[in-house]
């Protein structure tokens, strides 16, 4: 979120709107004092969560309590607040959601009391790559110990780069289910596929080598999450923006400028107003679409978009697929911004990504561009 704010260039007269996933980027841009922060998605895991953070943002205590809930996880009196403080304040869906019963593991809020970071797709994965170390011998988290960027490499390079050299990982990595199951669609697969010349363990190597070694470790909550399947509960120096005290205040007066959406962006832009919205968010989601699935995507966001109006986006591979998969007299509505697209590329934390994209609507573009 970070990089994406600095991308946008916020300012408090704008409306954004965004792929809501787990909610922390919705909550984090309200740091940037926008107007307004939409957050759709088609996941009703994802509305759900992100409802939860909003209503804990709202009516939790104390900052105390809403960073035990979302910035531990994993205490037994995060059901209790639940029960206390939530579950009467939120929305039907979202109080029928999290109080579902689960088999052997009770309501579903309990995640939050056994350590919700462990749950998902990706924690799983993660979690998956933690056995693997450990029948190797080796310790991921030592990595979070580290004091100097010298120690941060010298542990990668004992710990955690030897495993992309074991034949389990490399025969694993060339596995499409592998990816599948992690949540990657093929596209995103091929992508990745093309980008490591057909030797994609050697790429993953490189990309988590950038996620231990290129940022001070204790100030990477995405290296944190992944070497150590937690936040720094301790210091709080390697958490979300949301989850710092000194701008938990500020994020929770401004929660009530966030709506959610159980929807598909493209259907969401096509009910709004013309010139309505000014930056969009995107995460990886074109990744998934096909030509004609972004066409239509591209053709609202052209619509609905302010002059001046800006899209940001990550995909798995280096390049861009607006310029192979739009049409050019829509995408002549816009101008790529390569110097801030490879500067957010440069400073993102989660290091997963091949690419971080940038584009801004031109002043002088038209409704007649689009129809043309």
């Amino acid at each position: 979120p970070d990089v994406d704010m600095a991308a946008m260039k916020i300012q408090p007269h704008n409306t954004i709107i965004t792929i809501a996933s787990g909610g922390c980027n919705v909550v984090n841009y309200l740091e940037a004092d926008p107007k307004r922060v939409i957050a759709v998605d088609l996941n009703p895991n994802h509305i759900a969560l992100t409802r939860l953070k909003l209503t804990a943002l709202r009516h939790l205590p104390t900052y105390q309590d809403f960073f035990q809930f979302f910035g531990m996880a994993n205490a037994k009196e995060n059901a209790e607040l639940f029960d206390t403080f939530l579950v009467d304040r939120l929305d039907d869906t979202t109080r029928k959601h999290w109080e579902k019963r689960l088999p052997l593991r009770g309501r579903r809020i309990n995640m939050f009391a056994r350590n919700l970071y462990r749950y998902g797709l990706l924690g799983r994965f993660i979690g998956l790559l933690h056995g693997i170390a450990k029948i190797q011998g080796k310790k991921l988290d030592q990595i979070l110990a580290a004091k100097t960027p010298e120690e941060q490499r010298a542990i990668f390079e004992k710990e955690i780069g030897p495993l992309f050299d074991t034949k389990f990982v490399r025969v694993l990595s060339k596995m499409p289910v592998s990816y599948y199951a992690l949540g990657i669609p093929p596209a995103q697969y091929d992508e990745l596929k093309k980008d490591s010349g057909g030797d994609p363990a050697t790429l993953l190597r490189k990309r988590v080598e950038k996620l231990a070694c290129d940022f001070p470790i204790n100030q990477n909550y995405f290296a944190w999450q992944a070497f150590g399947r937690k936040y720094d509960a301790e210091a709080k120096q390697a958490v979300p923006g949301y989850l710092r005290e000194e701008t938990y205040n500020l994020i929770r007066e401004r929660a009530d400028r966030v709506e959610t959406h159980l929807a598909s962006m493209t259907d969401f832009l096509a009910k709004q107003e013309p010139g309505s919205i000014d930056r969009y968010v995107l995460l990886d989601a074109q990744d998934w679409m096909n030509e004609e699935q972004i066409t239509a995507l591209w053709t609202q966001i052209t619509r609905t978009g302010a002059p001046g109006a800006r899209v940001i986006f990550r995909t798995a591979g280096a390049e861009s697929p607006l310029e192979r998969k739009v049409p050019a007299n829509i995408m002549a509505n816009w101008s790529y911004e390569p110097h801030e697209a490879k500067k957010g590329l440069d400073a993102d934390r989660s290091s997963i990504y091949g690419g971080f994209h940038v584009y801004e609507k031109r002043a002088e573009s038209g409704q007649k561009d689009i129809a043309a």
